[in-house]
């Protein structure tokens, strides 16, 4: 009796462990010690002292560059495009290192340091005058001289150390967070659906404080301050991360998700996938989330352990229907059911980027009109930085509405656990951002013609016209991020492979920097496209910013924005879900 007693003791055990998740300490995680909202809720500390460091400078880095480092407006649009671009594709490398290598919460360690240390450069680099270039001279003769050499080292070092850290935690951080939850209960996804909102409202938190103390500190104190300001910022997130390492669960990696991806495909190509069995793909995407597998209907874990092949995508089935070629490229059935549900979700990521194309000039070209507006409220100068506040605060009153109103109320009238889908979030968020772009154009005609009727087009004095006009263009735009992101954070986390999710969360990531890298890139296109013939460019460099054509430059990004999103609706509309909850 002893005996049997024992072994029940030891089944109980196993059973209130968390299976594949580790404690700090390496061992075992404990149900009911490790994970749960409480664990979640240090995640969310974090991001709001994460996101502060981050924006405080990516905000207003265009005055830094232009006023401090002397770069052209277009120039400085672009380098800014390109360091928040490379930051969030960096995230890629911190989802790759979470998944295959390091935990979440050890990458998140490492990044942290390096987004340190290129903070701690770039404030000595702001404190001491002998590492700027000389300040601009007032002949006309005698133009400002560009940062060069050794300070254009420093300068860059810095800022790309500081990508590098903040790739890592943007790729680690969510799905740290996120996987804190008991997914096999309902009251588990629920938790982690409101995780992914306040994560949106925690990272917007960290932003009204950025775009309003620390860019008042710039603008008034100095720059020293503000990059001050962050490298404290990011140093408290790594004591409060490490405060609640007790409390965390830690999924054990599990090898290289590209190693299987690609030798999945190696696999497929090899036993001779066919373009003709490739069409499939559209063919087999089902119509709603309510519908399911070919011959499958029972839960997610279920599926994806069943080891029986879908239609779906059938020129993957070769990779294990064949005769293996080597023993290097043999697969097995949720190896390639696994590739499949990426490749499935590719597209969506896809029809995001033009979305955060136009986000991108929330920190570039919109920045540089309200600074040549009239910015006052009463005795106030509101910095030009600061032009965020307004969709940030619109943000962080609509991620609790959303919650707590408008998804119980959804769930109550649709029956389902989720309420509104992932899908139709991120389409939201899509139309919004066309809303934005037609609103950012019909303001920039306003601007334009007061500037020519005060007769200031060549002047650099403020234009008799409130700055509170952009901030139109901000409220769309922050209310496409808000549901977008999460929107897209949730969506990869829940349908992407348990081994996969770091690096799958991180797509949410890169869209943003794609989006950046496309806006660079239109920004060199349409000048040179429209300077050919000796023509005036858009948005040509020896310009000023009355003299741009960025109503026209607006009007392409609406048009562009209104196709992307017939291109998205294609794909959303045949797109089949695969985790439990989207379809309840």
């Amino acid at each position: 009796m002893g005996e049997i007693e024992k072994m029940e003791v030891e089944m109980q055990g196993e059973d209130s462990k968390w299976e594949g998740y580790t404690d700090w300490r390496n061992k075992a995680a404990v149900k009911g010690r490790h994970g749960g909202m409480l664990a979640a809720s240090f995640v969310l500390a974090v991001e709001v002292l994460e996101n502060l460091a981050f924006l405080a400078n990516a905000s207003n880095l265009v005055t830094y560059l232009t006023e401090f480092m002397h770069f052209s407006l277009s120039r400085a649009a672009s380098e800014v495009s390109a360091f928040m671009g490379t930051a969030f594709l960096l995230a890629l490398l911190g989802g790759f290192f979470s998944d295959a290598f390091l935990s979440t919460f050890i990458v998140f360690i490492i990044s942290a340091f390096i987004e340190f240390m290129g903070l701690i450069l770039l404030t000595i680099q702001a404190r001491r005058p002998s590492l700027m270039p000389p300040p601009c001279k007032s002949s006309p003769a005698s133009p400002c001289e560009p940062v060069h050499g050794s300070k254009a080292a420093l300068l860059f070092v810095g800022l790309y150390l500081a990508a590098l850290g903040i790739g890592g935690i943007k790729g680690s951080l969510p799905s740290h967070g996120a996987e804190q939850f008991d997914e096999s209960d309902p009251k588990g996804r629920k938790q982690r659906s409101t995780f992914f909102n306040y994560f949106v409202f925690c990272l917007s938190c960290g932003a009204l404080v950025a775009v309003t103390f620390v860019v008042w500190l710039e603008d008034n104190v100095g720059w020293e301050w503000g990059f001050g300001v962050s490298t404290i910022s990011i140093f408290l997130s790594i004591l409060v991360f490490l405060s609640g390492s007790r409390f965390y669960k830690n999924r054990i990696p599990r090898g290289s998700p590209l190693t299987t991806i690609l030798k999945v495909l190696v696999a497929a190509s090899v036993m001779g996938c066919s373009s003709k069995s490739s069409s499939n793909a559209v063919e087999n995407f089902s119509m709603t989330p309510s519908n399911h597998l070919v011959g499958e209907d029972q839960s997610e874990g279920a599926k994806r352990d069943s080891q029986s092949l879908t239609n779906s995508l059938r020129c993957l089935n070769r990779a294990v229907e064949g005769k293996t070629v080597h023993r290097l490229l043999e697969c097995t059935v949720q190896q390639v059911e696994d590739v499949k549900i990426v490749l499935k979700m590719l597209p969506i990521f896809g029809c995001t980027i033009m979305l955060n194309c136009c986000l991108a000039q929330l920190s570039t070209f919109s920045v540089r009109q309200a600074a040549s507006m009239n910015r006052k409220i009463g005795n106030l100068v509101v910095p030009a930085a600061s032009l965020p506040v307004f969709p940030v605060v619109f943000m962080l009153i609509l991620a609790p509405v959303y919650d707590h109103l408008i998804i119980p109320f959804a769930r109550r009238v649709t029956k389902s656990e989720m309420g509104v889908s992932h899908l139709q979030r991120i389409g939201v968020g899509l139309v919004l951002s066309i809303l934005a772009m037609a609103v950012a154009a019909l303001v920039e005609l306003k601007r334009k013609r007061v500037a020519s009727e005060a007769g200031l087009l060549d002047s650099k004095q403020a234009l008799p016209i409130s700055f509170l006009w952009i901030a139109l263009q901000y409220l769309f735009l922050g209310s496409a991020d808000l549901f977008t992101l999460a929107g897209l954070l949730e969506f990869f986390f829940t349908e992407a492979p348990s081994s996969m999710r770091s690096l799958a969360t991180s797509l949410s990531w890169a869209s943003l920097a794609m989006g950046f890298y496309l806006n660079s890139a239109m920004v060199v296109i349409v000048n040179k496209m429209t300077g050919s013939g000796g023509r005036t460019p858009w948005l040509g460099e020896k310009l000023g910013i009355n003299r741009y054509r960025l109503d026209l430059f607006y009007w392409l990004l609406c048009i562009l924005s209104v196709v992307n999103f017939l291109h998205y609706l294609f794909w959303a509309m045949r797109y089949k879900y695969i985790s439990t909850g989207a379809r309840r």
